[in-house]
């Protein structure tokens, strides 16, 4: 019993088999993904929706990736403010800062990211965040807590840090401000120690699990498209710096999911879990 908590189902890489993916992941033992609703920007910041209405054991975000902040405006902004009144939609993400590709200025980057943590506060949904620092510095990371400071932790509603790549104090910073830490693919990069070292400090019960697929597929997949049934690759590595097996993970964080989003498990994962 798994649950994907962030996957880029929209992409184009799915357009051949998006229906056989989704099926490979049930069988997988994949329970709930959650349909992440960026698009390649603004306009399309309802492809999660559309997924989560298609399939009942997909939820959706929407937000504004860092990478298209130069495409937001006021029309875009109301328009999300419509749509993340949808029953389906649990989160508001990715949002952030990107420092590594710098696609948008990294002021507009941080208005544009202000500005949505205000509309999610207002609309009562927790926050989807992507930091990527420049290579050899940890500035993205420091705007991003500032930022979160300022406009986020007093609201009480938490969010996760998704795809997560920093060190266990940054990690415990977000916890602290009420956030779960999400662990993708790259945790089993040879190169990612930094990135074991955290998971293996972050609460269990803070932790959920991630392919961000398309990207990032794990070893043994590396280089390959990655998809929601990866998943367990994930589980299984961050079960041996645990101590645990993969379908334990699978199980902790799969309840951590829905716990965090106040969610109801589905009738399979109660007997998986009985």
């Amino acid at each position: 019993m798994f649950v994907d908590s962030h996957a880029h189902l929209d992409g184009k890489q799915f357009d051949s088999d998006r229906e056989q993916v989704i099926a490979r992941a049930r069988g997988a033992g994949v329970q709930t993904i959650v349909a992440i609703g960026n698009g390649d920007g603004p306009g399309q910041v309802d492809c999660g929706i559309r997924l989560a209405e298609t399939y009942d054991f997909i939820y959706a975000t929407l937000g504004i990736h860092p990478h298209e902040a130069s495409l937001a405006n006021e029309a875009a902004y109301q328009n999300m403010e419509k749509i993340a009144k949808h029953p389906k939609v649990i989160a508001w993400g990715e949002i952030g800062l990107d420092y590594f590709y710098d696609h948008s200025p990294r002021d507009l980057q941080k208005q544009v990211f202000t500005r949505q943590m205000e509309l999610a506060a207002a609309a009562k949904l927790p926050i989807v965040i992507h930091c990527r620092p420049s290579e050899g510095s940890d500035n993205a990371w420091e705007d991003c807590f500032d930022l979160m400071r300022k406009h986020w932790a007093a609201t009480g509603l938490g969010g996760i840090l998704h795809c997560f790549t920093g060190t266990w104090p940054q990690a415990e910073l977000a916890l602290d401000m009420g956030f779960m830490i999400s662990f993708a693919g790259n945790l089993t990069f040879p190169k990612a120690q930094q990135i074991r070292d955290a998971a293996f400090e972050v609460p269990l019960e803070r932790t959920l699990i991630e392919t961000d697929s398309p990207y990032l597929a794990p070893v043994p997949h590396r280089g390959k498209r990655n998809e929601p049934a990866f998943v367990k690759e994930t589980a299984q590595k961050l079960g041996e710096l645990r101590g645990l097996t993969a379908d334990e993970v699978g199980l902790q964080t799969t309840r951590n999911f829905y716990n965090f989003f106040k969610l109801t498990e589905t009738a399979e994962s109660k007997v998986s879990a009985g």
